[in-house]
């Protein structure tokens, strides 16, 4: 029996309805979209299938969101992924609901300084399922390259949008000066009715007029002050008078300061962080393999994107991006091909339905253009661009000489060794000189200068393989360049003192293997970047981490805890002077090592990590080759264990 003293309160429950078959059709334009992207894109099905999971709730059933679904996209340029998102758009039919915002730090004349502002303009800030993508957020931050806070710091509501979805309106001033504006032109009304004979100096209306409609701007004003979703045209009809009672309503009630909901707004934001990307800035580098970008991009992780934005934001503000991030990687050789031969099969079907022209294109047209236009760092425009001019450019005369002759099929091949593109149009045969645009750049490195460039590269490469037991990755004497240059591309080396002391070597180690083979007196300045780079690990190494005995204060400080650096100064000298030494003896030891490989690579311009490991086994120095994307660490665990072993025994 229920106790006397406690009454039985009746609970009524509300529930949600949910339209099934309205759900089913969303479902199926979501599957119907993710066929579609990963048909259209190449190398980033995951990202598809990923960016879709989060994309699937807001879709579905927006209603039961409380906050935004905020999805960060990063990685280098050209990889797709704004194009991802306005295409999204498209297939989900919601361009009318989604707005692309570009925030910068940089002044501007744009009035529209607030995210308010142009959510507004944009008519999407109404409390309704929309779409807002927040693209090259790299060029927008808070904190100057030093970490110090920027002053005037423009759209600062953005950090409001992020963190829980509400933008507040801040136009009180500007209702209160529109509420008084009306009441002066009623009153001025009243009393032009009341004497209409009677003149005065403010016979004439400000602001809102007398008229019995409003112009645009005035029913624009009117519109964003309410938050009416109300038409323009609609508004326009309002009288003032109707207008000063629906803002006096508005006030009363104080509908018009509560803040704009965005719970149902899918948030975007994308950039590209180079902090994050450090090959990034690689951009004019061809010569790259694709692969080996594609393997150093696998090893960004959100952690890596969190310290990239915390150099650009304050640690509350770097939290408000949240942890759904969507990391693209480089794209693979296999990726470039892919997309390269998929783009000439669509140049084949379109000349086939336009023309009826059967064409037939050689694969050496494929690797004219993957030499001629992948720059791994720059994705995949440079590659739609060098479609055009080898192929669709010369293409074109080719058609046309078909069409006025009565012929109905093309074949087209590249000589690489002559240089010339073949057509045969029907029965005819033409020879087109062709060398592609980086083909001609990297025919231009002389032959003295590829020689002096190949010693230098095979002298890191020496250094690197005896130091580290690991044949480079790629080792080039011969690049597209408006200068000659080469490079030789480590694995990914994990920093300690060793290590550290093995990378100034390595450094150290190109101008050495020049005096060492061409005498001192012709050695090249192309040592200058090697050096920095020396210079940078060595301060590092006394300054910052304390592997010098003497220096066991942190020299790199700034502010109040700054230490004169000169200090450390001669330190560093003879740590890099005592490794020069060491540095030379190693290549002396292993000159027949640096001669083979500099004659191999000075006659081929290129050479891969097999061959490398190769002419230094046929001379002493035998080495493993490991998959790109290896990282170079120190067997901790192993270590560890063998510690405990050792006190257990």
């Amino acid at each position: 029996m229920a106790d006397n003293n406690v009454s039985l309160i009746p609970v009524t429950r509300y529930y949600m309805t949910i339209d099934l078959d309205k759900l089913s059709a969303r479902k199926a334009e979501l599957d119907h979209a993710r066929a579609e992207l990963k048909a259209h894109f190449i190398g980033i099905d995951q990202i598809i299938d990923d960016l879709l999971e989060y994309v699937h709730i807001w879709y579905l059933m927006p209603e039961i969101l409380t906050r935004p679904i905020i999805v960060n996209l990063w990685g280098m340029t050209g990889v797709g992924k704004t194009d991802l998102i306005r295409r999204l758009v498209s297939l989900l039919d919601f361009q009318e609901r989604f707005v692309e915002v570009e925030l910068t730090t940089i002044n501007s004349d744009n009035w529209e300084n607030s995210v308010l502002t142009t959510l507004e303009n944009s008519r999407i800030n109404d409390n309704r399922p929309a779409i807002v993508l927040f693209d090259e957020i790299q060029r927008f931050r808070t904190l100057d390259s030093d970490g110090e806070p920027l002053e005037k710091v423009r759209a600062t509501d953005f950090w409001e949008l992020l963190s829980d979805g509400r933008l507040v309106r801040r136009q009180h001033e500007d209702l209160d000066y529109s509420i008084s504006s009306l009441m002066m032109s009623r009153k001025r009304r009243n009393r032009k009715k009341a004497k209409p004979d009677e003149k005065s100096e403010d016979d004439e209306d400000t602001e809102w007029g007398t008229n019995t409609t409003t112009n645009f701007w005035e029913a624009q004003r009117f519109k964003k002050m309410l938050g009416s979703d109300k038409p323009l045209h609609e508004i326009a009809e309002i009288s003032p008078d109707q207008m000063l009672d629906m803002l006096i309503e508005a006030k009363l009630t104080k509908k018009v300061y509560e803040p704009i909901d965005h719970s149902q707004t899918l948030i975007f934001i994308s950039g590209n962080l180079d902090d994050a990307f450090t090959m990034a800035g690689q951009t004019s580098e061809a010569d790259i393999d694709a692969d080996i970008f594609y393997s150093f991009t696998k090893n960004v992780t959100m952690v890596n994107i969190k310290d990239a934005l915390s150099k650009r934001y304050r640690p509350e503000e770097v939290a408000r991006f949240g942890n759904i991030h969507l990391i693209y990687r480089g794209l693979s050789r296999h990726n470039y091909e892919t997309l390269i031969t998929r783009e000439i099969s669509r140049i084949i079907a379109q000349n086939a339905a336009r023309f009826g022209l059967t064409l037939t294109i050689s694969p050496a047209i494929n690797v004219l253009i993957y030499q001629n236009g992948v720059f791994p760092a720059q994705g995949v425009r440079p590659v739609f661009s060098s479609i055009i001019d080898i192929l669709e450019s010369h293409l074109s005369k080719f058609v046309f000489t078909a069409l006025t002759t009565g012929q109905t099929s093309i074949a087209l091949d590249y000589d690489p060794v002559a240089q010339c593109l073949n057509a045969t149009v029907g029965s005819d045969h033409i020879r087109i000189p062709y060398v592609g645009r980086i083909d001609r750049i990297r025919q231009t490195n002389e032959r003295d200068l590829t020689a002096c460039i190949s010693v230098h590269e095979s002298g890191h490469a020496v250094a690197y393989m005896a130091l580290f037991g690991l044949a480079p990755l790629q080792l080039k004497s011969k690049i597209a360049h408006s200068s000659a240059g080469g490079f030789t591309f480590p694995h990914t080396i994990y920093d300690n003192r060793q290590n550290m002391l093995r990378q100034i070597q390595v450094y150290l180690a190109g101008g050495l293997a020049e005096e060492l083979v061409f005498s001192r007196d012709r050695a090249s300045t192309g040592r200058e970047a090697d050096r920095k780079q020396t210079t940078h690990i060595a301060a590092d190494f006394v300054r910052r981490y304390g592997f010098s005995d003497d220096f066991q204060a942190n020299y790199a400080l700034e502010g109040a805890y700054m230490m004169d650096k000169r200090t450390t100064d001669l330190a560093i000298e003879s740590l890099i002077k005592g490794l020069v030494a060491e540095t030379q003896q190693l290549l002396q030891t292993h000159r027949p090592a640096l001669l083979a490989l500099s004659v191999a690579l000075c006659e081929r311009g290129s050479l891969e990590a097999d061959t490398v490991a190769d002419i230094g086994a046929r001379h002493g120095l035998p080495v493993l080759v490991q998959r790109k994307g290896f990282d170079v660490i120190e067997g901790f665990a192993d270590l560890l264990a063998g510690q405990i072993s050792a006190e257990d025994e």
